[in-house]
């Protein structure tokens, strides 16, 4: 393991005091806050957390903005790997279109995808406007399949078959996906005049350092 920097561990020390305070780790936004970081920089510190083993992130129930998990508490792994398909790409950003690819799949221990493991895929994402909810340009998401969503859930969402993650929000009959970006603004549908479908709720999401 390589060292940390005296930054590092300052952020290290940071989260293991937020978590236990709070029983949550805290989100990208509140660490660059707490120390006078941009989004960015915050992020960076806990991708160099994560190449020296002292963070990991952890497939969550429905939403992924807290998933940092300090070492000792990993979730248990049994023998066995179920194989996630990776469908494509989806855009934290713009829309983009979502090119179906089976070649490629992503095996993860059983137990962290609950009963319905079998309705769980993957999409690689492009784009940072979801920063703050930990998901990055090259990410896997995992997606469980369904047609509905309630309000804060991340979605796969298609908008007249183009592909985006985004968080779920409703303003009366419309939908907002909402980006977790602080400059990016919301994209706000109304099923009436543009077709949308909800592909399903992330759950998780996989990053290749």
């Amino acid at each position: 393991m390589r060292e940390l920097t005296s930054r590092q561990r300052e952020v290290l020390e940071f989260i293991r005091t937020f978590s236990e305070r709070n029983g949550v780790p805290p989100a990208v936004r509140e660490i660059g806050e707490w120390f006078g970081f941009t989004a960015r920089a915050a992020f960076d510190h806990l991708r160099a957390l994560e190449r020296k083993g002292m963070l990991q992130r952890r497939v969550a129930d429905k939403r992924v903005s807290r998933t940092l998990v300090l070492p000792g508490r990993r979730a248990p792994r049994r023998a066995g790997r179920d194989e996630i398909p990776v469908l494509g790409r989806i855009a934290a950003g713009a829309p983009i279109f979502a090119a179906e690819n089976h070649d490629e799949s992503v095996p993860l221990p059983p137990e962290w995808l609950g009963a319905r493991g079998h309705d769980v895929f993957a999409l690689r994402v492009r784009g940072e406007s979801m920063i703050d909810a930990h998901i990055v340009d090259g990410d896997l998401v995992f997606v469980r399949k369904q047609d509905a969503a309630s309000a804060g859930d991340i979605v796969a969402a298609l908008i007249e078959g183009e592909a985006t993650v985004k968080r779920f929000a409703r303003d009366g009959d419309k939908v907002v996906l909402k980006a977790e970006h602080p400059t990016m603004p919301p994209i706000v549908v109304d099923p009436k005049r543009r077709d949308l479908r909800i592909l399903g709720v992330v759950i998780g999401v996989l990053r290749s350092v």
